[in-house]
């Protein structure tokens, strides 16, 4: 697809794999580097690609350990700045942080604006993240940031599923705008469910917006942590005579109690993306379905290189 002379995409520790699938798409190497800890714990990048004068892309979702992918890419970062890389371009899959976006409660951080602040500082041009959980997040760089969604993915594999009666649910009222979209484009009706958060991983549904008996529900949320959130909304569609009950994310993070909760919730199918790359254990006890990113990004990652717009694949791609 392009030339590799003036491009250069390298891979962080978080997810390697996605990185060369990328490069296998873009049809060019994958950048060289090592990427070596020290006996203390610190890290050191060190290139073995030449990149001055380069356009540089470096993929890390800064996913668990969160502080050591996150420290990684800033120091992965300065190393391409000070090597004299013409522009370098921090690819985020997952973007580590991203619910700490306001002020809930007093005497509390925005975390998503701090780190915002030490990718910036760290010598980056250009941002392109994957399905933000807030899209205020975008506002926090003082750069251009790029923002794609997984809808593409998800939307075709949706779409290759006979169900004769899809409803799309929006497991609380911020993933509306998201159950919406997809009901158009998966031609489904639509119900939302209202619910009441107690604590970070307690969420319990209050009622239902919508008719969901013996209908076939695709729930579709941007990620799925402690799992509280989908596994309790799948409970309670299935007491509203829910026939099947498929739940889509694009960030599998699966912390805590997830695959707990998870085994024991009447959920039929769960579908991921490779945003974040997933256990062992994650693969065994729940086994869901794996889509990939990896053509997505490497397109907005060669029509960032070729000064192209980036929003345009969202118009071809989701064309009924």
């Amino acid at each position: 697809m392009l030339s590799s002379g003036g491009i250069r995409v390298f891979s962080g520790s978080a997810n390697p794999l996605l990185t060369r699938q990328i490069c296998q798409y873009m049809d060019i190497p994958m950048g060289r580097a090592k990427i070596e800890p020290f006996p203390d714990g610190e890290i050191l990048v060190k290139l073995e690609d030449d990149v001055r004068g380069r356009d540089c892309f470096i993929v890390q979702p800064t996913c668990r350990p969160v502080n050591e992918t996150l420290m990684e890419l800033l120091i992965f970062i300065d190393c391409l700045r000070r090597a004299s890389a013409a522009r370098i371009t921090a690819v985020l899959p997952y973007y580590g942080y991203a619910r700490q976006d306001r002020k809930s409660e007093g005497r509390t951080p925005i975390t998503a604006k701090l780190v915002a602040n030490l990718i910036c500082s760290a010598g980056v041009d250009r941002v392109l993240a994957m399905d933000l959980h807030a899209e205020q997040v975008q506002g926090f760089f003082d750069i251009p940031v790029d923002h794609l969604a997984a809808t593409p993915v998800l939307v075709d594999y949706y779409k290759g599923i006979d169900l004769p009666h899809p409803v799309l649910v929006s497991p609380d009222l911020g993933n509306v705008k998201r159950a919406n979209r997809f009901a158009q484009y998966l031609c489904g009706e639509i119900a939302i469910i209202d619910k009441r958060r107690f604590s970070g991983d307690e969420a319990t549904p209050q009622r239902l917006i919508g008719d969901v008996e013996g209908k076939d529900v695709i729930m579709i949320d941007d990620m799925i942590t402690t799992g509280g959130t989908v596994c309790s909304a799948a409970v309670f569609l299935k007491q509203h005579g829910a026939r099947s009950i498929r739940v889509g994310a694009t960030h599998g993070v699966f912390a805590g109690p997830a695959l707990d909760r998870i085994e024991d919730s009447p959920i039929d199918e769960l579908v991921v993306t490779d945003t974040v790359p997933l256990k062992d254990d994650v693969i065994e006890r729940v086994a869901p379905t794996v889509l990939s990113v990896a053509e997505l990004l490497g397109e907005a990652i060669a029509r960032i290189h070729e000064h192209k717009s980036v929003s345009a694949i969202f118009k071809r791609d989701l064309v009924s």
